[in-house]
C-alpha cells in the first residue's frame, strides 16, 4: 500500500479507523427559537459546466419552484450541487462544515419550509460526499493524499467559481452566503475576496483561529472532566497532552471528548433531521461520505509522519479576516467549546463591515439545533432581505 514510504500499513489502517471513530462533525448542525440573546453592532467568463448523470435529475417539478440535483464541473472536477426553492427569490449558498461533513443528505429535513422564500444551494465541497465519490479511490492511501492535496486556496476558488455559475444560471445579481464551522473559513475568505458576488455573509460557529480554538477546547474539557470526575477522559487528555498535535488521531480523540461535553450541556437537534433519505441511504454514498470525511479531516489537521499538510495551521482571521465590504452576521452557541464565544466576540468587535450583528444562543453548542436554524431564518428575513429589496 505504501510504495513510497517506510511507514507500516497497519498503522495507517489504524489511523483511518481512529479518525472515523472519533471524527467530530465540526459543523454538524443545527436549534426552537429559544431565548435569543442578541448583541448588536454597538456592543451591535465562466468555466463551470453541467455534467449529466443518469442516476440524478434536473427538473422543475412544480410551477414556481426549481429542483435541480446535478454535477457541475468546477476547476477541473465534478461537484455535486442541489438547487431547490422559489426561482423568484434570493439565493442562499450553504457552506458545510468538517471539512468533509456534507449537509446535502439532510437539507430537505432541515430546510424544507424555506423553499418558498429562497433558492437553497447545497454543495458537496471538494473531497466531500458525492463530489469525493465521483472519483473516489477504493481505499485511502498515502498516494491518494499526495496526488490529491486539499488546499484552502483551491477550495475558496471552487466556492467563488460556483457562485459565479449560480448567479449566471439563475439570473441573479448576488448571493447570500452562509458558512458553518469549517464552512465559515471558506465563507470569510470568499466574502473578503469577492464581495461583489454576495449580499451578506452569515457565519455560524465561526472559526477565527483553529490553533487557538483547539487550545481553548483542551483547557475547557480538562476543567469539565475534573468537575465530573471523568477518569477515562482525564487519562485520555493526559495521554495526548496539549495541542498542537502532529497527527490526526490525537485531534480526533480530543474532539470526541469535546463533543461529549457539548452534547451533555446543550439542546440537541431533532433526530429526524439526521435520518437518511432513500436516495442517499446506499452503500456507495455512505462509504463516500465516510471516506471523504476522513480524507478531509486528516487534511484539515494534518499528519506529520505521513507528510499530510494541515489546511488549518496558518489560519488566523484576527490578522487576515477583519475587513468586509458586505454586512456580517455571526451566530454563536453559548455552549460551543470548539469555537467559543470568548474567541468569536473578540473577533466580532474588531470586524470592520457596513453592518454587523452578533447573536448568542444560550442552549446551542457547536452544531445545529432548532434555535440555530430559526436564527438563520430571522437574519435572512429581517436583516438581509430588506437590503436586497431596497
Amino acid at each position: 500500500m505504501f510504495s513510497r514510504t517506510n511507514f507500516d500499513s497497519n498503522y495507517y489502517e489504524q489511523l483511518k479507523f481512529e479518525i472515523m471513530k472519533t471524527r467530530f462533525v465540526l459543523a454538524l448542525l443545527i436549534s426552537p427559537f429559544l431565548c435569543l440573546a442578541h448583541l448588536n453592532e454597538n456592543k451591535t467568463e465562466l468555466t463551470c459546466t453541467e455534467t449529466s448523470d443518469k442516476n440524478f435529475h434536473s427538473s422543475n417539478s412544480k410551477e414556481n419552484s426549481i429542483n435541480e440535483e446535478k454535477y457541475i464541473q468546477i476547476n477541473g472536477i465534478d461537484h455535486w450541487v442541489t438547487i431547490k426553492g422559489n426561482p423568484s427569490k434570493p439565493i442562499v449558498l450553504f457552506l458545510h462544515g468538517g471539512p468533509g461533513s456534507v449537509l446535502s443528505p439532510y437539507a430537505d429535513a432541515i430546510y424544507d419550509d424555506w423553499k418558498k422564500d429562497f433558492i437553497l444551494i447545497q454543495w458537496d465541497q471538494r473531497g466531500a460526499g458525492r463530489t469525493f465519490g465521483r472519483s473516489a479511490p477504493i481505499e485511502l492511501s498515502l498516494e491518494y493524499f499526495e496526488s490529491n492535496p486539499l488546499t484552502l486556496e483551491q477550495m475558496v476558488s471552487d466556492g467563488i467559481e460556483l457562485s459565479e455559475y449560480l448567479i449566471k444560471h439563475l439570473g441573479k445579481q448576488k448571493i447570500i452566503l452562509f458558512g458553518t464551522s469549517w464552512g465559515s473559513i471558506l465563507g470569510t475568505k470568499m466574502a473578503i475576496k469577492r464581495p461583489d458576488l454576495f449580499y451578506a455573509y452569515i457565519g455560524h460557529a465561526q472559526v477565527v483561529s483553529p490553533a487557538e480554538g483547539f487550545n481553548y477546547a483542551y483547557q475547557k474539557v480538562c476543567k469539565l472532566t475534573q468537575i465530573e470526575n471523568d477518569t477515562i477522559s482525564i487519562q485520555k487528555l493526559k495521554t495526548i497532552g496539549k495541542p498542537p498535535y502532529h497527527n490526526a488521531k490525537n485531534y480526533g480523540q480530543l474532539l470526541r471528548i469535546v463533543k461529549k461535553y457539548e452534547r451533555d450541556n446543550s439542546i440537541l437537534a431533532p433526530t429526524t433531521w439526521w435520518k437518511l433519505p432513500p436516495e442517499y441511504d446506499n452503500k456507495n454514498d455512505i462509504q463516500h461520505r465516510y471516506l471523504g470525511d476522513d480524507y478531509s479531516f486528516a487534511s484539515y489537521v494534518g499528519h506529520k509522519a505521513l507528510g499530510i499538510q494541515s489546511i488549518s495551521s496558518e489560519i488566523n482571521f484576527m490578522k487576515s479576516g477583519l475587513n468586509f465590504k458586505i454586512p456580517v452576521f455571526l451566530i454563536q452557541g453559548e455552549k460551543d467549546i470548539l469555537t467559543p464565544k470568548e474567541i468569536t466576540t473578540a473577533y466580532f468587535d474588531k470586524i470592520n463591515a457596513p453592518n454587523k450583528e452578533y447573536f448568542l444562543l444560550p442552549d446551542a453548542a457547536h452544531g445545529f439545533n432548532e434555535s440555530v436554524i430559526n436564527t438563520q431564518y430571522k437574519i435572512l428575513k429581517h436583516y438581509i432581505t430588506p437590503l436586497i429589496t431596497q
